[in-house]
């Protein structure tokens, strides 16, 4: 199970009533299948998917973020996407943030003492918010 930020709200991926009862297009297209909508939706640039491993991360180092801060992460990943990254290191306060560009997912995430002399492999990019 993971979370996704839609709207810049943290919701659980299996649960989409909100979802479906506030957007009107999703109404419309009630034969589509999840998938579609759910890929429609991401494809909007107005959300991201959390994944397991970064939920536990925050939750373990106490970082919890507002519905402002993830309007601001999501607009960080969509200047990634913009310039063309792959993998990212998002840079937001005082959290690491390792982003899949592609998939609009947070991989994993650390506090900023945590990450001194670590060294982050596989990224193209690095986004500082």
């Amino acid at each position: 199970m993971g979370y996704r930020v839609i709207n810049g709200k943290l919701c659980l991926i299996q649960d989409f009533q909100g979802y479906n009862s506030s957007n009107n297009k999703a109404k419309e297209n009630s034969n589509a299948s999840f998938k579609d909508l759910l890929n429609r939706k991401i494809d909007s640039k107005e959300g991201f998917v959390i994944s397991n491993h970064a939920v536990e991360r925050l939750k373990e180092r106490n970082i919890n973020f507002d519905e402002n801060d993830m309007k601001n992460i999501n607009e960080g990943i969509n200047k990634a996407e913009q310039k063309g990254s792959k993998e990212t290191l998002i840079l937001y306060k005082d959290t690491a943030l390792i982003t899949s560009i592609k998939n609009r997912t947070i991989i994993t995430a650390m506090a900023k003492e945590n990450s001194k002399n670590n060294v982050f492999t596989n990224i193209d990019s690095v986004v500082i918010l």
